[in-house]
């Protein structure tokens, strides 16, 4: 009687000796703060970080010399160029690493802040607004409240304690997804054997070397795209670009993150086959730069999964690159004759001659919407069923950007389609206020949990979770950028890999330690 009575002593005092990220709100362990020596580092590096992100970069683009009109929209535009600064400064500065939600407000800074804020002061676009200014106003109104609305879900999601989660030695089920061991290596397989197929069906790994422009016309002519219809080339890409990708990020992981399989020659020398095979379909010189993006982040975070500063560097110098870097990251699009050589004058140039159009394009949609009226699902259900060839659906909606081009009447028709446009073109204000809400409370759950599959607290290297989080993050800016019908395809083909190679038995994840 007294033993038990001394272990029952001893559980609760190791228990309450635990740390309390550990224990956890309702029994589900927490993330950890950082250590009090950041804490410390990062209120020195406060003051100027937020100076720097919401006072004195806008304060520079106003004061830019340019024809802009200092009226409503000027000054909506700044406060929303402000709030996400604030925002963005709060995800770098915070204690606790808010992947998701960082990547979404470096997204907003970038494209729905600072670009537009210098368009609206240097008074031009990189594509026509055809509707009266007062769409403009809209525009920027609705994507202010669309992030008000992200917050306030994130809010929502940060006050409700995460579900237990504990497994079941009688159920397979019940603890958090990890790979499993012969299911990642047939995605190994199934990457090696897609793209080969890409590869060869383009004619060879040099053409991955050359350019975008001459990636675009062999797939014109390898037979893949029929007429009126994309899809077969989609599939074909995404096979031969999203496994192994997601092939690689796993082992990678793994190597991260384990031991055991450092010391493995096989697992390293798949490790090395799988670097070189994203090299030659996912280098930067034969694919868009937003997928370029999405293959670095989802990378680096998987590399360096617990590294808080990493998390920190990626979001600072995300803003960096951006204006600087990213608007002649497009050197390799077309070949030595078509290409378009740069011409600005100033910093800021770039951001009103070339790709960010998202604001300018969300205020042509308001006026299109005004013109045809909303489309009620229409557009969302075409980008869900992206896989169904227009052959069967005759009447399957177009890009919602290609759309509003069209009606623009412009020759480009490759224009975005930011998220807020694809929730208004289909139920207006109230669609921007609850679909951004319903984004904000996924984003906040998916962070939480990321948060505990990269600690000690997780599931170890085979979590699914560890890998599809980073993938998510970079994939963000193209499913804000838009349009989703385009950003569906990739997406949905690693649902469905990571689908397939998903186990929730807690006892394979222990024998991958």
């Amino acid at each position: 009687m007294t033993s038990v009575h001394t272990s029952a002593q001893e559980q609760a005092a190791r228990g309450a000796a635990r740390p309390e990220w550990v224990r956890g709100r309702g029994g589900v362990p927490e993330p950890p703060e950082q250590p009090i020596a950041w804490s410390m580092l990062s209120r020195a590096l406060s003051v100027p970080l937020i100076l720097g992100l919401v006072c004195f970069l806008p304060a520079v683009i106003a004061a830019q010399p340019g024809s802009g009109v200092r009226d409503t929209a000027y000054w909506l535009q700044l406060v929303l160029t402000c709030y996400a600064g604030t925002r963005l400064a709060t995800m770098i500065l915070s204690t606790r690493r808010r992947l998701l939600q960082g990547v979404f407000w470096m997204f907003v800074y970038i494209a729905m802040g600072v670009a537009p804020f210098a368009q609206v002061v240097i008074g031009q676009t990189p594509t026509p607004m055809v509707g009266p200014r007062q769409d403009l106003v809209t525009a920027i109104a609705m994507v202010l409240v669309g992030c008000a609305a992200f917050d306030l879900g994130a809010l929502l999601a940060s006050r409700r304690p995460l579900r237990r989660r504990t497994p079941s030695t009688r159920s397979p089920g019940g603890g958090p997804a990890v790979a499993h061991p012969m299911r990642l290596r047939l995605l190994v397989l199934l990457a090696f054997a897609a793209s080969a197929f890409y590869v060869v069906k383009l004619g060879g790994p040099s053409v991955f070397f050359s350019s975008r422009q001459e990636i675009n016309e062999t797939v014109a002519a390898s037979g893949v795209v029929s007429e009126g219809s994309n899809v077969g080339s989609a599939f074909v890409k995404g096979f031969g670009q999203v496994p192994a990708l997601l092939a690689l990020l796993f082992y990678t992981r793994r190597l991260a993150t384990s031991h055991r399989a450092r010391r493995s020659p096989s697992t390293v020398l798949v490790w090395v086959a799988l670097v070189a095979l994203n090299l030659v379909v996912n280098n930067p010189v034969s694919n868009a730069r937003y997928w370029f993006l999405t293959v670095l982040m989802a990378f680096v975070f998987t590399a360096f999964p617990s590294s808080a500063a990493i998390y920190r560097i990626v979001l600072a110098t995300g803003v960096v690159g951006a204006l600087v870097v990213f608007p002649y990251a497009d050197k390799f699009r077309y070949d030595d004759e078509g290409q378009r050589p740069a011409q600005s004058a100033s910093v800021f140039e770039p951001l009103v001659t070339k790709d960010y159009d998202q604001m300018v394009m969300f205020a042509n949609s308001i006026s299109w919407v005004d013109t045809r009226g909303h489309t009620y699902g229409r557009q969302l259900t075409g980008s869900a069923l992206f896989f169904v060839p227009r052959a069967v659906w005759s009447g399957k909606p177009e890009d919602t950007g290609v759309r509003v081009g069209q009606w623009m009447g412009l020759r480009m028709t490759n224009l975005s389609a930011p998220l807020w446009t694809e929730f208004w073109v289909d139920f207006g204000a109230s669609g921007v206020i609850g679909g951004l809400a319903l984004i904000g409370y996924a984003v906040a759950r998916t962070d939480r949990r990321y948060a505990l599959a990269v600690t000690r607290a997780g599931p170890g290297p085979g979590s699914v979770l560890a890998v599809a989080a980073p993938l998510i993050a970079g994939y963000t800016f193209i499913l804000l950028r838009g349009p989703l019908l385009q950003a569906a395809g990739k997406l949905a083909i690693a649902a469905l890999c990571l689908l397939l190679i998903s186990t929730f038995k807690e006892q394979r994840a222990a024998r991958r330690r």
